[in-house]
């Protein structure tokens, strides 16, 4: 007896309404068989391919990049009028990352097998995410599929643009502290025991400066073990109570308040907060639902905590304005334009030209960020390397004086 068969099948009933489901058979004709006595007409019959385990990693190889790509083709193939299994089917032959092709084939399994865009999607939420598939779910059922899509990709392409801006912002001061310590190190691993050993010969009390940079030197390569030790706990303990709610909130809200820096996180958290939850109200999803999205995406515990309490007043009958003015994190300007775009009916609208507003303003608070980083940097560099030298000179001249005398 021949191993029996997974097919997906699809057909309309007597009523006209298009159904689709699986059955285990032998063969197409006993497939065929069993919807004739359904009184089912038959569209199509097709094997079941075989279920795509992903590989542990989830996201791992999927950049913001590749799903815009992906959207964006997609949102061209629908508006072409091209069947949704066939899109999927042509988007996955051609993606070049295997974890995302087996993502997209695997999506095109569960649509073939009956199941809804936005659900087969929702199994894949590392790939896509919350508000991926919540828009999609509201442009499946305003049948507006193509523009959800295209809203989309515009939506992912600005994000990307202010997360790398934001990164950019922290990644300048980092290098430059970086090879600060990268030459200081050098120096008293390599430079400062060669003098250390010149002044012990020569003998004699050595001035304060240079008996602390020579004990520093001595530490390091004695006890560089100790160091280590204190950073990697450090580390450790950074992260520890940034898993924790009160860690984070309190975390999060120094670095809101921190010179300059600050400025551009919450600019950008603004302009995050404004553009998703702008986009998915212009996509149909519900204010309350849009929120909750929202809040989840923030990237910050502080402006999450607003967006909550925001949810919680709302859901009481309250609007959108008064509860953010409340939580004193957004600045006024914000309050007043969403205010506005609630009385007038264009909240969707109003909340992207916030978000507009504040992508201008990061790009002039990174500007200004690094134009206030690099006189401060070069002064604690050469503090750092400068102040090692002199220590190391001051001997010299001591020589340099009892030689004369």
């Amino acid at each position: 007896m021949a191993a029996t068969t997974t097919y997906i099948w699809k057909g309309k009933t007597a009523k006209g309404d298009v159904i689709a489901g699986e059955y285990k058979a032998n063969d197409r004709r006993e497939v065929a068989e069993y919807l004739r006595k359904r009184r089912v007409v038959i569209q199509s019959v097709r094997k079941k391919p075989t279920e795509i385990k992903l590989p542990f990693g989830g996201k791992k190889g999927v950049s913001v990049k590749d799903l815009c790509v992906f959207t964006r083709q997609f949102a061209t193939m629908i508006n072409a009028g091209l069947p949704l299994v066939q899109c999927l089917e042509v988007l996955g032959r051609q993606q070049p990352k295997p974890t995302f092709k087996q993502a997209i084939q695997q999506v095109m399994i569960d649509v073939e097998g009956g199941q809804t865009l936005s659900e087969s999607l929702g199994k894949q939420k590392h790939i896509y995410g919350d508000l991926y598939v919540n828009m999609i779910a509201a442009g499946e059922t305003g049948g507006i599929l193509d523009t959800i899509l295209q809203r989309l990709a515009i939506f992912l392409e600005k994000n990307d643009a202010l997360q790398r801006k934001v990164k950019g912002a922290l990644t300048y001061p980092a290098i430059v502290l970086f090879v600060a310590l990268g030459a200081c190190i050098f120096m008293l691993m390599g430079v400062i025991p060669v003098f250390a050993k010149m002044f012990s010969d020569f003998g004699g009390e050595l001035p304060g400066p240079t008996r602390l940079v020579m004990n520093l030197s001595d530490f390091l390569r004695t006890q560089w073990y100790m160091l280590a030790a204190g950073v990697a706990a450090a580390v450790f303990g950074f992260k520890r109570l940034r898993k924790s709610k009160w860690g984070e909130l309190v975390t999060d809200r120094l670095f809101l308040r921190v010179p300059i820096l600050g400025t551009v996180l919450l600019k950008g958290a603004v302009s995050r907060f404004t553009r998703t939850l702008g986009t998915l109200i212009g996509s149909g999803v519900p204010i309350l639902q849009g929120l909750e999205i929202t809040a989840r995406t923030a990237g910050n515990r502080v402006i999450q905590n607003a967006i909550e309490n925001t949810s919680v007043s709302i859901s009481q009958g309250d609007t959108i304005a008064e509860p953010l003015k409340q939580s004193g994190v957004f600045p006024p300007m914000v309050v007043q334009m969403i205010s506005i775009g609630e009385s007038t009916g264009a909240l969707d609208e109003m909340l992207a030209k916030i978000a507009d507003f504040y992508d201008d303003e990061v790009d002039a608070a990174v500007d200004a960020l690094t134009a206030a980083i690099e006189p401060l940097m070069i002064v604690l560099m050469g503090t750092m390397v400068g102040g090692m030298l002199v220590a190391m000179y001051l001997p010299m001249f001591k020589m340099a004086n009892v030689v004369g005398g």
